[in-house]
């Protein structure tokens, strides 16, 4: 008999990570790496790049808004739940600066039902950078097939 055994919470939580940084064009283009992925959590790094400084020559809050975003949504869809950001709030602490290699660590804060909130913490080394905070909302669909869950 050939019983396939049932995946780990982190299995899945890599599996679900894999296959949706498989379509996320946004964050491979802004060079954005996973570092860390499990339920619930995941982190991203990004490095400021010259096309990413705004006038101020510092990191253009977008991008450090995107970074953000990005984790929360790796975090969020951990479950193997398609999972979407229903709000989305940053407050930018100190600047960004070019070279600068930007770390994005979110974490679930509450799930239940439909909706999840999560707070994603940016860094550069050990100074905060941005605080973030992201409400979720499931949709319909799964990241894997029924037979890998």
């Amino acid at each position: 008999m050939n019983v396939k055994a049932a995946l780990s919470s982190e299995d899945i939580a890599r599996a679900c990570a894999d296959a949706m940084w498989a379509e996320d064009d946004a964050s491979k283009g802004l060079g954005m790496e996973i570092v860390e992925i499990g339920p619930g959590f995941a982190t991203l790094a990004m490095t400021v790049r010259p096309d990413m400084v705004n006038g101020q020559r510092i990191a253009h809050g977008g991008f450090i808004f995107t970074l953000a975003d990005s984790a929360f949504a790796f975090a969020c869809n951990s479950h193997n739940e398609r999972v979407v950001a229903a709000q989305g709030q940053i407050t930018f602490i100190k600047p960004g600066k070019l070279g600068d290699r930007l770390i994005a660590r979110a974490r679930e804060v509450t799930r239940g039902g439909r909706s999840g909130i999560y707070d994603v913490r940016v860094t550069v080394g050990e100074v905060v950078i941005a605080e973030f905070r992201g409400h979720s909302r499931v949709i319909p669909g799964k990241w894997l097939p029924a037979q890998d869950q």
